[in-house]
């Protein structure tokens, strides 16, 4: 009797094309209590320097966890509910942008989930400011993930 597909381990170049392809994954840090504290993140994959990189206000509650517990990881759905990628690693949070331009703020700007106009990122690096934000870092060490393949033989 047939149990139907099993479960395929991801390559290393797979999961990297994944988080590539994506750009909404889950984002799990760590409470004080030590239950998880899950949050959905638009990010910045960097497959060479194996970076992952998020936007974030200092006031955000992942914020504060990551700055007590750098341990985090990325899950990352796949093209359907079988499939998906997780990336583990340890987080640094940038200095908060204070001065629209700073190297934080292009930093944002560089990962900002399209792309801005420019005429308008002067505005933009300036709402940066205003709204306190910061580049969280997360240097994978680790990835994993699987996929269903349906109809293969």
């Amino acid at each position: 009797m047939s149990q139907g597909p099993q479960p395929r381990t991801l390559s290393e170049d797979e999961l990297s094309a994944l988080l590539g392809t994506q750009q909404f994954g889950t984002l799990a840090t760590n409470k004080r209590s030590g239950h998880p504290h899950l949050t959905t993140m638009a990010y910045h994959w960097d497959a060479a320097a194996r970076f992952l990189r998020f936007s974030s206000t200092a006031d955000r509650v992942k914020v504060t966890h990551l700055r007590r517990d750098p341990r985090a990881a990325l899950h990352v759905p796949g093209g359907d509910v079988w499939s998906f990628a997780v990336a583990e690693g340890e987080a640094e949070i940038s200095d908060v942008t204070t001065v629209a331009g700073d190297a934080v703020g292009r930093e944002l700007l560089d990962i900002a989930p399209g792309p801005v106009p420019a005429a308008d990122r002067a505005a933009f690096l300036e709402q940066l400011v205003a709204e306190r934000r910061v580049v969280v870092r997360l240097k994978v060490s680790r990835l994993y993930g699987t996929a269903l393949d349906f109809g293969t033989p």
